[in-house]
């Protein structure tokens, strides 16, 4: 697999730019407001330090510092009866400050409360698993390694997840070009026919919204279908609702013979 050039932020440009929008913020509120939360964040304070807490969504918002995950994790757990890591992941900031912003979900399904817990590393920097105090936090921390390419220390199996372990680049970063790099399309095409087959079998279509009304081997169009591989034809068909040799006593029905309703009886 050809490793691809940095385009910068290719995803960048804007789709929608009307330049009297502001995109609503959602308001964030003291935490002090729920009795619940206060209490959290009180506790949580006494062993770490919290940069930052509020409430968003109905739910907790904490910062910490990076090294104090696992412990926090481990407090959330064992004292604050937070028994799920429902997510973990990261968002991607590196061309606004050169940072990943890293958050964990968690739940008490005790208190019926959630609380996201939050910090943010460097681009090159690595953060320690907590695997050891939610297993839940296993594919979720290789996925974020895969997509991201955020190392995860003293995890058990740190490999790629979904894409193959030689590929170049980190599909969820925001550098990483929307339809892949120029060589991917021929990726599983040279790995498994090999690359004399390139010319037999063609690229890989990596649009999932493109479709060709003339394919009649990968598509079909509602009112115009033909057999698989048969000639292309604008030619609207009549297909009957039962196949030839149906069941005997079911009375054979014709497209022609419908009527659409106006109205509801």
């Amino acid at each position: 697999m050809r490793r691809y050039e940095d385009r910068k932020n290719v995803q960048a440009k804007a789709y929608y730019s009307d330049r009297f929008y502001k995109a609503p913020h959602i308001p964030r509120l003291d935490f002090k407001e729920d009795e619940v939360f206060a209490n959290d964040v009180e506790s949580i304070g006494s062993k770490f330090e919290i940069k930052k807490a509020y409430i968003e969504c109905e739910q907790l918002v904490v910062y910490i510092k990076p090294q104090d995950i696992v412990g926090v994790m481990r407090h959330l757990k064992e004292r604050l009866n937070y028994n799920f890591l429902s997510e973990l992941s990261a968002i991607d900031w590196l061309a606004k400050s050169g940072e990943f912003e890293i958050f964990y979900q968690m739940l008490s399904t005790k208190k019926r409360k959630r609380m996201r817990v939050k910090y943010f590393i460097k681009e090159k920097d690595a953060i320690p698993s907590v695997m050891e105090v939610y297993k839940s936090a296993d594919w979720a921390e290789r996925e974020m390694y895969d997509m991201f390419g955020i190392k995860i220390l003293n995890h058990h199996y740190m490999k790629r997840l979904l894409m193959p372990d030689d590929w170049h680049g980190y599909p969820l970063r925001k550098t990483y070009p929307l339809h892949g790099d120029e060589e991917a399309q021929w990726y599983e095409i040279d790995r498994i026919f090999g690359k004399e087959f390139r010319d037999v079998i063609g690229p890989e279509q990596r649009d999932s919204a493109k479709i060709v009304k003339t394919d009649t081997h990968n598509f079909s169009r509602i009112g115009h279908e033909v057999p698989f591989g048969a000639p292309y034809s604008e030619k609207p068909t009549q297909n009957d609702y039962q196949e030839e040799e149906g069941i005997p006593i079911v009375r054979k029905l014709s497209k022609k013979d419908s009527k659409i309703l106006k109205e509801r009886p």
